[in-house]
């Protein structure tokens, strides 16, 4: 196998921890799909395009829906179209080939090169979704029965699979993964990352910015934290409104661009509220009130 194949190191705007660069070689090397996981935000999409850029490959996405049949991956006969051309059309129906159009899975296999495929998402789908695709993904080819033909990899395809984990797959499915799990950046790592999309950012901007994220992502009952990709674009709205540090942490502007349901909302507001009574309540209950 090619060198360039084991060799991902990240790229330029994107930070990779060491153990994630280890699954993604091993991952390749093994010619195993590699299934992602983590909550929203913490880079799972982004990891395929930063294996693209960095191996030099082309990226196909297939953008998972609840909808999604694996068969669509891999072809769809436009019967819809054939009954049109017999009607009003010059095409020679007799060729059903012209009706066949492949997948995103379909056009990986045919790529003249190898590209990076992802898998976007794959806990959306049905449960039987990830099994539908055990076969092509082991054997690298399917089988179309109305052209009596098989589609073979040309090159097999560096294979991401991403899951928010909203539902268990199958174990059939785990088994025949590489696995790696996506932590939720500490500061420090945070640090890292936002200083590749805000190089020149404000120091005391970007501690006081990062403090206060922080103290959201950890109030109690909260239903969507906020995430990496919405602490990048908080940030951005900060400086465009030119907020000094000192304002962040009193009036926690721009508020909706990291917390987006009106109950968290609620929730802050509340915990806002009650520290703000009780601050007062002991304030007046100090012994040194009588001197002011």
């Amino acid at each position: 196998m090619a060198k360039k194949y084991v060799d991902y190191r990240g790229s330029s705007d994107y930070i990779v921890s060491d153990e994630l660069r280890n699954s993604v070689n091993i991952a390749i090397a093994l010619q195993k799909p590699l299934l992602i996981k983590g909550e929203p935000g913490t880079g799972k999409t982004m990891l395929a395009q930063s294996i693209a850029d960095s191996l030099e490959m082309n990226l196909i996405i297939w953008n998972i829906k609840s909808t999604t049949k694996a068969q669509e991956g891999l072809y769809v006969y436009d019967t819809v179209q054939r009954l049109y051309d017999s009607q009003f059309g010059d095409s020679n129906v007799a060729d059903i080939k012209q009706y066949i159009k492949l997948g995103k899975l379909g056009e990986a296999f045919l790529a003249d090169k190898p590209v990076v495929l992802l898998i976007d998402e794959i806990d959306k789908a049905d449960l039987e979704f990830p099994n539908d695709l055990l076969w092509e993904l082991d054997q690298m080819s399917f089988y179309i029965p109305e052209t009596k033909e098989t589609i073979e990899a040309k090159n097999r395809p560096i294979v991401i699979i991403t899951s928010n984990a909203e539902k268990e797959l199958p174990d059939a499915f785990l088994r025949r993964c590489i696995f790696h799990y996506i932590a939720f950046p500490d500061p420090e790592g945070m640090e890292k990352i936002i200083k590749v999309h805000h190089p020149k950012l404000e120091m005391k901007l970007l501690q006081q910015a990062m403090e206060t994220f922080y103290m959201l992502r950890n109030i109690s009952n909260i239903q969507k934290r906020p995430s990496t990709s919405e602490l990048i674009d908080w940030l951005q709205a900060l400086v465009v409104g030119g907020i000094s540090p000192g304002r962040i942490r009193q009036e926690l502007p721009f508020l909706g661009v990291l917390l987006k349901k009106n109950e968290d909302l609620d929730i802050l507001l509340t915990q806002l509220n009650t520290k703000t009574q009780a601050r007062n309540q002991n304030t007046r209950s100090s012994p040194f009130n009588r001197y002011r």
